[in-house]
C-alpha cells in the first residue's frame, strides 16, 4: 500500500470556498461499487435513491467555535489556539498552538481571560489551563470563531456558524464537521422517515487526527490521532434489527463509518459502547456491517480517500473522481456528495 497510489490529479478552483443554499441543492454523483455506474443527481432526490427499511445513520457531533486569537504575555506576541479535547480537568484543554509557547507561559485570549500553558511540545500540541470556574465551551461559543479547513481560503464569518454545523448536531465536541451531513435539511429527513428510511445517531468528536496528512510511504505504517465516539443502544439495537431483517445500513460520513466498524470489532451483533477510536480503515479492509457510503470529495492521499478506496475498489475512486472533475463536482468541507451504493 502506497501513498502515491492514492494521489489524483486535482484543479484547486474545484475546492468549494462557500455552502451552497440550500443545503440539499447539491449535486450527488452516485456510484454503484459492482458495477462501476455513475449517476448524477442532487441531493434533495436522496429519498428515490434508498430503500425502504434501510437505516440511515448519522454523526451527531457539534462543531465547537475552536479557534480562539490570543497574546503571549508579556511580550505580546500573537499566537492562535485551537481547542481539540476537554482534558481531565474542565478547566484543561488538550490544543493546538500556531506560534511558540512554553510551559508557564501565560496566553491572553479574547475578552481579557488570561490562560496558562501547563505543558507544550514543538509540534505545537499543548494543555491550556483556564481559570477555575469558567465554562470553557460556553466561553468559546462567544469568543472564538469556526474552525473552518485551511484549504477554503477565507475568515470565518457569523453565516459559518450555522452553515458549518449539521441541522442534527446537539453534541458539542468537534474541530470539524461530519461534512457528508451538511447536505441535509429537516424536510429533507421527513421525506427519508416518509419514504420508510430509518435514522439513527452515533456521535464521535471530529479532531484533527481526521485530517492528519499521511507522509509515511508505507501507508500501512501510518496512526491515526485517537478520536472520542459513542455507539448508544438504541443506534445498536437498530443496526441488528435492520441487518437481521435485511435492510442495508447507510453510514452518513467516514465518522459513522468508524464508529460502526470500530463497534463491529468486538462481534456482532453490536453492542453499545463509548471509547477513543483510532481505527485506520484503507483497502483491505473488511467491512461488517456499513454497506451504503454517503460522502463528500476528499483530498488526495488522505486517510479518508482512502476509506473510500477500501469500501469501492481505488481504481473505481479514482475513475469516479476523474469524471466529478470533468463535470465541475464542488469538492471538500463545502463541496458536492457522493453516495457508494
Amino acid at each position: 500500500m502506497r501513498l502515491k497510489d492514492f494521489d489524483y490529479p486535482f484543479d484547486e478552483s474545484l475546492i468549494a470556498q462557500h455552502p451552497i443554499e440550500p443545503r440539499d441543492r447539491a449535486r450527488l454523483l452516485v456510484v454503484d461499487r459492482r458495477t462501476g455506474a455513475l449517476a448524477h443527481h442532487r441531493f434533495a432526490e436522496i429519498p428515490t435513491l434508498l430503500r425502504p427499511h434501510d437505516l440511515l445513520v448519522l454523526n451527531d457531533t457539534q462543531v465547537i467555535p475552536a479557534r480562539l486569537s490570543g497574546r503571549k504575555q508579556p511580550s505580546g506576541g500573537r499566537v492562535e489556539v485551537l481547542l481539540v479535547r476537554q482534558g481531565e480537568q474542565a478547566n484543561h484543554w488538550h490544543s493546538l498552538v500556531r506560534g511558540h509557547v512554553r510551559a508557564g507561559q501565560q496566553v491572553e485570549l479574547p475578552h481579557g481571560v488570561l490562560a496558562s500553558v501547563t505543558t507544550a511540545d514543538e509540534g505545537g500540541h499543548a494543555v491550556i489551563t483556564f481559570p477555575d470556574g469558567l465554562d470553557v465551551l460556553a466561553y468559546a461559543e462567544k469568543a472564538g470563531q469556526v474552525p473552518l479547513p485551511p484549504y477554503i481560503h477565507r475568515a470565518p464569518v457569523e453565516d459559518d456558524r450555522v452553515h458549518y454545523q449539521t441541522v442534527f448536531a446537539r453534541r458539542p465536541g468537534a474541530v470539524a464537521a461530519p461534512t457528508a451531513g451538511l447536505h441535509f435539511t429537516e424536510p429533507l429527513l421527513q421525506a427519508l422517515i416518509a419514504h420508510g428510511v430509518r435514522t439513527a445517531y452515533v456521535t464521535l468528536h471530529v479532531g484533527p487526527g481526521t485530517f492528519k496528512p499521511v507522509t509515511c510511504e508505507d501507508i500501512r505504517r501510518h496512526v491515526m490521532d485517537p478520536e472520542w465516539y459513542e455507539l448508544p443502544a438504541t443506534t445498536a439495537t437498530l443496526v441488528n434489527e435492520t441487518r437481521a431483517a435485511g435492510g442495508r445500513i447507510v453510514a452518513v460520513g467516514s465518522t459513522a463509518v468508524r464508529v460502526l466498524e470500530t463497534a463491529a470489532q468486538n462481534g456482532l451483533p453490536l453492542e453499545a459502547g463509548t471509547g477513543e477510536t483510532g481505527l485506520f480503515i484503507y483497502p483491505g479492509f473488511r467491512f461488517s456491517v456499513v454497506e451504503v457510503l454517503l460522502t463528500n470529495f476528499h483530498l488526495p492521499k488522505s486517510t479518508l480517500f482512502m476509506l473510500v478506496c477500501a469500501l469501492a475498489g481505488r481504481e473505481r475512486m479514482l475513475e469516479s473522481y476523474r469524471v466529478a472533475a470533468v463535470e465541475k463536482y464542488r469538492f471538500y468541507s463545502y463541496g458536492d456528495a457522493m453516495l457508494i451504493i
